[in-house]
């Protein structure tokens, strides 16, 4: 098992802002492990900092990870002697995380914040809560596009046949694509994925790759392929890197909520600051300062945010967004995995 990700990022040591009254209670080291890359640039600067302004002393140690799965794999390591005291990851994880009892339980008194999330924001009661809305989304190369797409139904559109990169399960991009073509086709995702599954593989030859390396993002921008999954965030952040290059669509189907969770580790060593810092990334400030960082939607119902970012995130079309049960869809997870290998990536061979 992982008991090391990677070596700790540490802050607070430079910080000196006095803080208020309130937060001279608060003390200590905590260790957070998240995402790595340009979510852990982004958090470092919109929701760390400013934390431990108002905390400072409290030292924050980011252990920076790939994918929910290793930091799972690092919870179960150390579950005799917890290392972690705040985890990020997806909610689907979560909730493995929840049943093999590694997370603790969160009440509004130990994080008042918990009482302004908004409804899709409470995963279960008691555990850990939303802190990041992402969204699927379609990506297109604005080139061959001279007019925005708006459908789900450009996937089929054999004029880009060879040319898409669209990931497959089991990332959970796969499973969403999957729920989001029943809405498109009047089917109840719940009962079955029958036409979904049939529809999908009417796609998969015009399917470039199920698999896109190093992502679909970077082959869209380049040209490699028109047309892509992806989740909002990182579609936005990568829009602007390529200096328009990228279009990011969601589809007037709909689309599915991408849900990553704040969890408070059971056995933390430092529960204190641990439910402080929790608080704070589930804050007002904290959710618009990150959604105008990266365009991740803020799950605070007071958190205000500027027009463009309500226009590149889910946070003003909540509307739009297909119901999924994450928990139940778990438990779908190795059957329409296999109906993604079996029905549809093999009729794109």
């Amino acid at each position: 098992m992982i008991t090391r990700l990677l070596a700790p990022v540490v802050f607070g040591a430079l910080i000196t802002t006095t803080a208020p009254a309130h937060s001279a209670d608060v003390s200590g080291e905590i260790t957070l492990t998240a995402y790595s890359g340009i979510f852990q640039d982004k958090y470092n600067e919109a929701v760390i900092k400013p934390f431990l302004a108002k905390y400072p002393d409290v030292k924050v140690n980011y252990f920076p990870a790939g994918a929910s799965s290793a930091m799972l794999g690092n919870l179960r390591s150390q579950a005799g002697d917890p290392q972690t005291d705040v985890v990020i990851f997806d909610v689907s994880t979560s909730l493995i995380g929840d049943k093999e009892g590694l997370l603790a339980p969160l009440t509004k008194t130990d994080v008042p914040n918990l009482a302004d999330l908004l409804p899709q924001a409470i995963v279960k009661e008691g555990y850990g809560p939303a802190v990041t809305f992402d969204n699927l989304v379609v990506i297109y190369n604005k080139e061959a596009f001279p007019t925005a797409p708006t459908s789900l139904e450009v996937l089929w559109d054999k004029a880009y046949a060879g040319k898409m990169a669209v990931t497959s399960m089991p990332s959970i991009l796969g499973s969403g694509l999957m729920v989001m073509t029943s809405a498109m086709l009047g089917e109840d995702y719940t009962k079955s994925v029958k036409q979904s599954v049939a529809k999908l593989a009417e796609m998969a030859p015009g399917v470039q790759t199920f698999d896109p390396k190093p992502d679909a993002y970077t082959l869209v921008i380049n040209g490699t392929d028109v047309l892509g999954t992806g989740w909002n965030a990182r579609s936005q952040y990568y829009a602007d890197e390529s200096k328009g290059k990228l279009g990011v669509m969601l589809p007037k189907e709909g689309t599915i909520l991408q849900i990553n969770t704040i969890n408070l580790v059971k056995g933390s060593k430092n529960q204190v600051a641990a439910k402080a810092f929790i608080d704070y990334a589930l804050s007002p400030e904290a959710q618009a300062a990150f959604t105008e960082a990266m365009f991740y939607a803020p799950v605070n119902a007071k958190a205000k945010i500027s027009p463009e970012a309500r226009a590149r995130t889910v946070a003003g079309q909540l509307d739009k967004t297909l119901p999924l049960d994450w928990a139940w869809a778990a438990t779908k997870s190795d059957e329409w995995n296999q109906l993604w290998k079996r029905q549809i990536i093999s009729a794109g061979k």
